[in-house]
């Protein structure tokens, strides 16, 4: 399934997003089944129209030969009669912003959609797998009847302004390594001396400077699940010393799973050396890193015995916080709620920190009484439900 497959599915479920969600509801959440749409007639509020996507006949069938229609509602049955895959949006002319983009559109197949348009001028696009855009006639919409809820245009990214959010991102990731290094080597030099207080202690620390870093997760491969894969999947990396270290193991076995550690992470340094992030990851993955936090770390999925889940739920805060900041340039003229979502991954954390100790010891998630869980996670789900855009808004389009 596609990333904005995936991204109309979760949009179903989220009402309270208003204006950017607005764009996506219309432009991704198809309508339900009506047996085929009926051809409009130009003029008509609310109208229903049968368009052609293809190379000699994209958008074809909106506005019929006056290429003119009034603004408000507009349904569409988009047909793609090519016989490959095709991706159809709805531009305005010259701003080239996207009021509708029906992804891998199959052939033969149909995709029904809905958007509500204000006065301007717009034209489907159609672009094939293998060939250059199709620019369909241009529409001239009229005013939109008063109270109109218009769907507002999203500016589309390209993987070309992805390129330095990925280069500067990785940079970050790649010299937080070393630090992890040196952090899980105290682990390994605490238990060989005996120090399994110390052990925890160090432990947690090189375990949370990891849970920073899961904008990157997509490029850490097969060592990534080895380093920090859920207990249920087998006991390895963090969570084997993790569960050694909380659950009664001895100090000879703890400093040998320990050293197993370091040599995971020195197979990190190594290999992530050479990989360059994928542009189109770093918004999705700020998103994840805060969904993931949800449904692995609130839950205790992840928990080998620490009781640490607070402190790994602050660490995935903070790095959602590291993966949207080179997105800043990209977004600011593209999400208005931008300010917002940072300010709730901020609230979200110091909301988490407020469950430390001035020892630097953490609440477990089992101590937290039900208004204060309510509370982290009302603050964790308004985080996910702000960063949901980011991730739909840096899915990036081709050059239309």
């Amino acid at each position: 399934m596609s990333t904005r497959a995936r991204l109309a599915a979760l949009f179903a479920a989220i009402g309270a997003l208003v204006v950017v969600a607005a764009v996506l509801t219309a432009v991704l959440r198809p309508l339900p089944a009506t047996g085929g749409a009926a051809a409009g007639s130009a003029g008509s509020a609310g109208s229903a129209f049968e368009v052609a996507a293809g190379l000699d006949d994209c958008g074809r069938g909106w506005g019929g030969s006056a290429s003119r229609v009034d603004g408000g509602d507009q349904s569409f049955t988009v047909t793609n009669t090519t016989v490959g895959g095709i991706e159809v949006y709805l531009e305005s002319v010259g701003s080239t912003r996207v009021y509708l983009d029906l992804e891998s559109l199959g052939a033969g197949a149909h995709a029904a959609s809905r958007v509500s348009l204000g006065a301007g001028r717009y034209r489907f696009v159609c672009l094939p797998a293998d060939a250059d855009p199709v620019r369909g006639p241009t529409v001239t919409v009229g005013k939109a009847p008063r109270g109109a809820q218009l769907t507002p245009g999203v500016l589309p990214v390209t993987r070309n302004d992805l390129i330095p959010v990925a280069k500067t991102y990785t940079a970050w990731v790649a010299a937080r390594l070393p630090v992890l290094q040196r952090e899980v080597a105290a682990v390994a030099g605490d238990a060989e001396e005996g120090d399994l207080a110390a052990a925890k202690r160090d432990w947690l620390t090189a375990h949370t400077t990891y849970e920073t870093l899961g904008g990157a997760y997509s490029a850490f491969g097969d060592v990534g699940d080895l380093l920090d894969g859920l207990p249920r999947h087998g006991l390895t990396g963090f969570h084997l010393v993790e569960s050694l270290l909380w659950r009664g193991g001895t100090a000879q076995a703890v400093a040998a799973s320990a050293h197993d550690l370091s040599g995971l992470v020195e197979r990190l340094v190594t290999t992530f050396g050479s990989e360059q992030l994928d542009p189109g990851q770093v918004g999705l993955r700020a998103h994840e890193i805060v969904e993931d936090a949800i449904q692995n770390t609130l839950t205790g999925a992840d928990d080998a015995g620490s009781g640490t889940s607070l402190a790994t739920v602050d660490a995935n805060l903070a790095g959602a916080a590291a993966a949207l900041a080179p997105l800043h340039e990209v977004l600011a003229s593209r999400y208005d709620r931008l300010a917002e979502t940072q300010r709730a991954l901020s609230d979200a954390e110091a909301l988490i920190e407020s469950h430390r100790t001035a020892e630097g010891s953490w609440t477990a998630l089992s101590e937290l009484d039900r208004p204060a869980r309510e509370r982290v996670d009302a603050a964790l789900d308004r985080a996910a439900e702000l960063l949901a855009p980011v991730a739909a808004l840096c899915d990036p389009r081709r050059d239309s």
